[in-house]
């Protein structure tokens, strides 16, 4: 009787264990995107499909990583951004995983630029994003950084909006809509 007793505290006592390492895996991966200055005390959150979220760890310096790895048509995807900018991140995320493919989730963000219902990231805010194949190839070379300027254009800013990563210099990307904002060329 006496072991009837100790093993479903074993039981829980493992699963306890291996939740706390992938969450802690979980915080690994996202902060992956982060520049290391911000790492440590950088948030970390959980996207649901229906575009809220969980808190794994909080911010201590404005910075809140994701990981995004589980959206439609990627491999390894890890975000971050401005906390205030969790709204966007959510909405996007919402989008992603209710889309069939970019080609849909693009109709839907295009459909919601034009109802006025799209979710505006904090002006000047800093998205860092890591792509690869998986968590071993991503590293600094796939890193892609932007700055948000909504509804910007070229002639607010005096940024071309045409650009290249084999260019050097900085250009608008979807001038105009919510989604404005300068591509930085390498990281």
């Amino acid at each position: 009787m006496k072991q009837m007793t100790v093993i479903p505290f074993l039981i829980l006592a493992v699963s306890a264990s291996l939740q706390a390492q992938s969450v802690a895996e979980e915080i690994a991966r996202a902060v992956m995107a982060a520049p290391p200055a911000l790492t440590a005390e950088a948030g970390v959150v959980r996207l649901a499909d229906d575009g809220s979220h969980e808190v794994l760890r909080e911010s201590s310096n404005g910075l809140v990583c994701y990981d995004r790895s589980n959206e439609p048509g990627r491999d390894f995807s890890a975000q971050c951004t401005n906390v205030g900018n969790l709204l966007r991140a959510g909405q996007n995320h919402k989008v992603r995983m209710s889309s069939a493919n970019a080609e849909e989730a693009n109709a839907m963000f295009t459909s919601q630029e034009n109802d006025g219902s799209r979710e505006p990231p904090e002006f000047g805010s800093v998205w860092y994003t890591l792509n690869g194949t998986d968590q071993e190839s991503a590293s600094s070379n796939s890193a892609h950084i932007t700055i948000a300027v909504p509804f910007s254009t070229s002639d607010t800013l005096g940024l071309p909006s045409e650009g290249s990563y084999s260019q050097s210099g900085s250009w608008i990307m979807e001038a105009g809509t919510s989604a404005a904002h300068i591509m930085i060329p390498g990281r």
